[in-house]
C-alpha cells in the first residue's frame, strides 16, 4: 500500500490521518520534522505522497522537480507526489478546498468586495480563488496599507474571510474584527476548523449573517490530495461521508435543562452509545472549588458559583467529541451560549415539572419550580438547537438524542 502522510513541525492536533483513513487508498501517518531535517527527508524519505503544512509550504518548493500551475501561481505547495522516476511533483490542493467551500456555500461573490484577514500563505490562496470567481479581495493585515486601524474605508465590503489563526483552538474566543462594522456584509468565511464555529462565525450568526467554517475546505483538499496520491477519482459521496463522520466525531453533545431533568444520567448513556467522553460542568465546579455546590451557595453565594460555572464551560466548550451535562442555570448567563455552541449541538432536555427532584439543588429548594421554569424556558429555547422530552426511560431519551444528532 502507498505510504503517505502529513509533513510539518508540530502535528499533534491534525485530523488528516482520520480523513485519509476514511478516503482509503494509502497508509497515512504524521511526519514531524525540524527545519534541519527537511532536506534529507525530502531527498531520501520513505514516502509516496505528502501533504505539507506550516511552516514548510514554501520551503518544499525548491525540492520539487515539477509544479502544477496552481502551485506556481501561489508559490507554495501543500501536496507532493513521488513520480515513477523518484522525483517530486508539487501541487496545491488548498486552492481546490477553498474553491469548493465557496461553491458549496452558494454565496454569490462575483463583483463583490471581500476583506481577507491576514497576509500569510492561506491569504494568498484565498485571494487567488476569490479573483478567479470574480470577487475583489482586499487584504487586511496589521501593518499593510489596509489594516485594522482604517477599516472604515471598507464599509462597503460584502464578504469577510479570516485566514489568520485567531480564534483557533486552544485560543478560542478571539476574532480579528467585528462583522457588525460592515452593514453590507453578506457572508463570513473562516479557514479555521477547530472550533467548528469560531468567535467570528458566532458573532456573524448573531447578526443574521451566514457563516462558514474551515472543515469542508480541509476535507475537500484531502480528497483532492488522495486522488493525486492514488491516481483514482473519488466520488462526491466519499468526500461527503468523510465530512459527516468527522463532524459526528468532533461535535460535542451538550445537554441543558432544569435542575433534575436527567442531564447527568442521559449524558452517561449517550456516552456509552457513542464512545464519546462524558463531562459534567457541576463536577468541574466542585473540583475547582473544593466543596459541594450546596456549600458554594451557602458560603460564597450564587454569583461566585456562576463565575466558577462559566470557567468550567469555557474549558468544556473547547473540547471535541464530548457529551456535556450542564447545570440548570447555565442559561442565565448569555456568555455561556457561545462557549457551548462553538463545538456543540445544544439539546434542551425537558421534563415535566412534577418529576423534577429538588434534593441537593439550592435554587430548586429556594424557588417555586413553576416560577423558575417560566423564567428559564425562553432562555432554554434561546440556547438550544433542539428540544427532547425526558419523561420516559432515560435509555429511550438517549436513543432519541442519537437520532437527532445523526
Amino acid at each position: 500500500m502507498l505510504r503517505c502522510g502529513l509533513l510539518g513541525r508540530k502535528l499533534g492536533h491534525s485530523y488528516s490521518p482520520a480523513i485519509h483513513a476514511m478516503l482509503g487508498g494509502c497508509r497515512y501517518e504524521l511526519f514531524e520534522r525540524e527545519p534541519e531535517e527537511l532536506e534529507p527527508f525530502l531527498k531520501s524519505g520513505d514516502f509516496d505522497g505528502l501533504n505539507v503544512t506550516i511552516p514548510y509550504k514554501k520551503a518544499v518548493v525548491p525540492f520539487c522537480a515539477g509544479l502544477s500551475a496552481t502551485a506556481r501561481l501561489l508559490g507554495s505547495v501543500n501536496t507532493i507526489v513521488r513520480r515513477p522516476d523518484g522525483s517530486l511533483f508539487g501541487d496545491n490542493t488548498d486552492y481546490y478546498g477553498f474553491e469548493s467551500t465557496m461553491r458549496k456555500s452558494g454565496v454569490p461573490v462575483s463583483g463583490k468586495k471581500a476583506l481577507v484577514l491576514g497576509s500569510g500563505g492561506a491569504s494568498v490562496t484565498v485571494c487567488a480563488v476569490l479573483r478567479a470567481l470574480g470577487a475583489a479581495p482586499v487584504v487586511i493585515s496589521r501593518s499593510g496599507e489596509d489594516n485594522y486601524k482604517n477599516l472604515s474605508r471598507h464599509g462597503d465590503a460584502s464578504l469577510i474571510v479570516n485566514t489568520t489563526p485567531l480564534g483557533m483552538y486552544p485560543d478560542n474566543g478571539s476574532m480579528a474584527l467585528d462583522p457588525g462594522l460592515f452593514p453590507r456584509c453578506e457572508a463570513v468565511f473562516d479557514v479555521v476548523y477547530n472550533p467548528a464555529k469560531t468567535a467570528l462565525m458566532l458573532r456573524a450568526e448573531s447578526l443574521g449573517i451566514p457563516a462558514f467554517g474551515g472543515l469542508h475546505m480541509l476535507v475537500a483538499q484531502a480528497r483532492r490530495s488522495s486522488e493525486l496520491f492514488t491516481g483514482r477519482t473519488l466520488p462526491d459521496s466519499a468526500e461527503e461521508a468523510a465530512e459527516r463522520a468527522l463532524i459526528r466525531d468532533m461535535r460535542n453533545i451538550v445537554l441543558i435543562g432544569m435542575p433534575g431533568s436527567g442531564k447527568t444520567t442521559v449524558a452517561r448513556l449517550v456516552g456509552e452509545l457513542t464512545g464519546k467522553t462524558v463531562a459534567d460542568s457541576d463536577s468541574l465546579v466542585e473540583k475547582a472549588a473544593g466543596m459541594t455546590i450546596p456549600e458554594i451557595f451557602a458560603q460564597k453565594g450564587e454569583a461566585a458559583f456562576r463565575e466558577l460555572e462559566t470557567a468550567a464551560l469555557r474549558e468544556l466548550g473547547r473540547s471535541s467529541g464530548t457529551v456535556i451535562a450542564t447545570g440548570g442555570g447555565c442559561v442565565t448567563r448569555e456568555d455561556n451560549r457561545d462557549l457551548l455552541r462553538q463545538n456543540g449541538t445544544v439539546i434542551w432536555l425537558r421534563r415535566s415539572i412534577g418529576a423534577l427532584p429538588t434534593e441537593g439543588r439550592p435554587i430548586s429548594q429556594s424557588r417555586d419550580l413553576g416560577e423558575l421554569l417560566r423564567e428559564r424556558e425562553p432562555l432554554y429555547r434561546h440556547f438550544a438547537d433542539c428540544v427532547i422530552d425526558n419523561d420516559g426511560a432515560p435509555e429511550e431519551t438517549a436513543a432519541r438524542i442519537l437520532e437527532v444528532f445523526s
